[in-house]
């Protein structure tokens, strides 16, 4: 299905915007708040923070060789990559995909 936004999601937005799309996502039955989209980003991004809360051991990340770089030029090695269960949305509109998370 679509998905959609009304007028009433666009409360307080002063359009034209480009402002971050944040929202709650269900990962691995957790709920986890304040997930960034960016459309353009070529990876996704779980924090080690939140990777810890998850209590999924270090030892089951995948080796990742390859370095992230951001917008300015900083390099940052990942611990490694993790396949994760996703949920969005509540039943009866809801969906659930397995997305790989790069752990920094």
């Amino acid at each position: 299905e679509v998905i959609s936004f009304s007028e009433v999601d666009y409360e307080g937005v002063r359009l034209p915007h480009d402002d971050p799309v944040v929202v709650t996502l269900l990962v691995e039955l957790f709920t986890m708040k304040r997930i960034l989209i960016d459309r353009g980003s070529s990876v996704d991004i779980l924090y080690k923070h939140a990777f810890d809360q998850l209590k999924i051991l270090t030892d089951l990340l995948k080796p990742v060789k390859t370095p992230l770089v951001g917008f300015p030029g900083e390099m940052v090695h990942p611990l490694g990559s993790t396949d994760l269960s996703v949920v969005a949305g509540k039943a009866p509109r809801q969906t659930q995909v397995q997305m790989t998370f790069m752990v920094v």
